[in-house]
């Protein structure tokens, strides 16, 4: 919560004549290491004819310097600004490890860049004898600094003095009072004979009254106010400069907002330059006023806001009736069967008995509108911790170009249908399909689920239930179970044809899997095939020289996607990369296997339809040769198909 105010300064200074002024120092615009967000800033100086040069001190202080070409009767100075009023939290900070207990040193870089910050004052008996009390039992760093700086605030009473320029530190602790440039001048000097870097902060200090009187400590002001303030800053290593106010015993906070932190105080003034001798009449104004608040439990909304909030409100139920707008509660954008808007599955289970099937007809109704030559793709979506299963995500791909991705509907399966695939249908479409790309048909290979699992898991089950039985705490790996077992452990889930490009990029590649075991055992799951391939069994390979997919920098000029027609004319011409006459070469022991094919395109039947499992790829144009190589391979066997696995990779040509 925050509280927006306008801050209105006024500096006027009248001269009994015209006189001449020399260039002028304005500090009056808030450090760029301000805290406090300054959300508007505007400086109007009269007279109106006068040159400007904004620039930025040795220490990044902003300040201007203004000439004034004419005599003139008066200088006038007014500053506007808006300052976001935020809590903060002065503590939020972290110390290195060398600095968090009192005393320590600066490292030898950090001490040659605070030198102007370390330079102290002649020594004098008072001052010496202050210091000399203060304790040097080590502590933490940041106890010791709030010690330090409420002593002070106990030990010099806070006074107004109209008169120019800085008390020394002995002349304050003599008269054991002073203003808040006096104290903070004090703790920069005693901050820097202790041995830390210290500077002195000029600048506004914003307090606005509290919402609800304090029970126990400071009430605070009974209204609103700003001021000129000055205190101390020093110099943390892992903090940066953190402000100490000794004036209040406080950490600097959100109503701090400095103008000038400088090693000396002369270096702060919020205006400094000369004119020619005269008599001068000086006014100054502060003011301070709230422009927009939040509300907050200590000053809620009133009762005239609740109205306004309510009659907006109805005001939105009408134009939703109206407009037959309906709603449902949900994180992001979803749909609502219209025959069940109360059902489970659509306000608070994740899967349900009619969603994805009610989720393809709307998906395949957008598709024919927005792309019916796009690339369908039914891949697994998010998976959520508790959730036994993932999502599914059903996408479409097409290209900006307005070409096609798959040409002929008729190739996508529906899944409501049966298709009578089977696991010969997988090996037959792989093997055409490596034709297509002009690779040998032999590597391809079945893949199972593995017997020796799923045979434990249903002898850990109690021996008067079935894997079946709904007495079963887990209803669902019960069913996962029975499912196996009546689908037969001994049969293949699926084929599988290694597939990658060549270390040229050029040819694509395929080869034998040298597994462990005689076969390929799937890892267990419910997850298509493609996600469940046993490559940590495949043999190993220098790291150095695995191949690795990196998505194409989206920054980059990318070149004109090829077209349909001219994909397609590419399929029959493919040669095996240079690397096929090894790839039914077993690697030797320790031998680096940096040629076999580490990734894999699948077919797996389920429920009659043939899904094929698309591999990761690099470049959208392997991917798009890729799938012209399943479009054509389904449309030579007559064999329609359903994409999922690895989406396209990320590319600008691509929505």
């Amino acid at each position: 919560m925050s509280i927006h105010v306008a801050l209105n300064h006024v500096t006027h200074y009248r001269y009994d004549r015209r006189v001449t002024l020399s260039p002028h120092v304005v500090r009056l615009r808030p450090a760029p290491h301000s805290r406090t967000r300054i959300l508007s800033y505007s400086m109007r100086i009269e007279p109106a004819r006068h040159f400007i040069n904004w620039q930025q001190d040795p220490q990044s202080n902003y300040l201007a310097r203004v000439v004034f070409p004419d005599k003139t009767e008066q200088l006038r100075i007014e500053v506007d600004l808006i300052a976001e009023m935020a809590v903060l939290n002065p503590f939020d900070f972290f110390l290195e490890p060398h600095a968090e207990q009192f005393p320590f040193a600066y490292t030898a870089e950090e001490a040659r860049d605070l030198a102007p910050y370390l330079m102290n004052a002649p020594a004098s008996p008072r001052f010496t004898a202050y210091l000399a009390a203060i304790s040097r039992i080590p502590v933490a760093t940041a106890n010791f600094l709030v010690e330090l700086n409420g002593r002070l605030a106990r030990d010099v009473r806070y006074l107004i003095r109209l008169e120019p320029g800085v008390q020394t530190p002995e002349q304050t602790l003599v008269n054991a009072s002073g203003s808040c440039r006096d104290s903070a001048w004090l703790l920069v000097q005693l901050l820097r004979n202790l041995g830390l870097a210290a500077r002195f902060a000029s600048g506004y200090l914003i307090q606005l009254a509290a919402d609800v009187k304090s029970l126990d400590g400071p009430a605070g002001p009974a209204a609103d106010f700003a001021d000129l303030h000055a205190w101390c800053e020093v110099y943390l290593p892992g903090a940066g400069w953190i402000g100490f106010d000794p004036t209040s015993g406080l950490l600097a906070g959100e109503g701090h907002i400095p103008l000038a932190c400088t090693p000396e105080p002369s270096a702060a003034a919020p205006v400094t330059g000369a004119v020619e001798e005269c008599a001068v009449k000086f006014e100054h104004s502060l003011r301070v006023d709230r422009v927009w608040e939040a509300p907050r439990v200590t000053k809620p909304y009133t009762e005239a806001q609740w109205q306004q909030i309510e009659l907006l409100g109805h005001t939105v139920d009408k134009d939703l009736t109206k407009l037959d707008v309906r709603l449902t509660m949900g994180g992001e954008p979803t749909f609502v069967s219209v025959d069940d808007p109360d059902g489970a599955e659509w306000n608070t289970a994740a899967l349900g008995e009619n969603k994805r099937s009610l989720a393809v007809d709307l998906y395949q109704r957008l598709r024919e509108r927005y792309a019916p030559t796009g690339l369908v793709h039914f891949g697994q979506g998010k998976w959520y911790p508790g959730e036994q299963l993932p999502r599914w995500s059903l996408n479409c791909f097409w290209r900006h170009d307005s070409e096609a991705i798959w040409r002929d509907p008729a190739l996508i399966a529906d899944e409501t249908l049966d298709y009578h695939a089977t696991e010969r249908s997988a090996q037959q479409f792989l093997a055409s399909f490596a034709s297509k790309l002009g690779l040998p048909p032999e590597f391809v290979f079945a893949a199972y689920e593995d017997p020796f699992y799923y045979e434990w898991r249903e002898r850990r089950l109690p021996a008067n239930v079935e894997s079946a039985d709904s007495r079963l705490d887990d209803a669902q790996e019960g069913a996962r179970l029975a499912r196996l077992f009546e689908e037969k452990l001994d049969g293949a889930t699926g084929h599988v044809l290694p597939i990658a490009r060549d270390a040229a990029g050029v040819h694509w590649q395929s080869g034998a899997w040298f597994l462990r075991r005689e076969r390929c055992y799937l890892l267990p799951g419910d997850s298509p095939m493609g996600m469940r391939l046993p490559l940590d069994s495949l043999p190993w390979a220098a790291p150095e020289e695995r191949p690795q997919l990196h998505a194409p920098d989206p920054n980059q000029a990318f070149a004109p996607l090829p077209g349909y027609a001219q994909i397609r004319e590419k399929l029959g011409t493919s040669t095996p990369g240079s690397q096929d006459s090894q790839a039914s070469r077993a690697p030797r022991k320790f031998e680096s296997a940096y040629w076999i094919a580490r990734t894999a395109i699948c077919a797996q039947p389920r429920h009659g339809v043939l899904y094929i499992f698309m591999p990761p790829s690099g470049n959208v144009e392997d991917y798009l040769e890729l799938v012209a190589a399943v479009e054509a391979t389904a449309e030579s066997l007559s064999q329609p198909v359903m994409l999922e696995g690895y989406e396209p990779p990320r590319d600008p040509r691509l929505t």
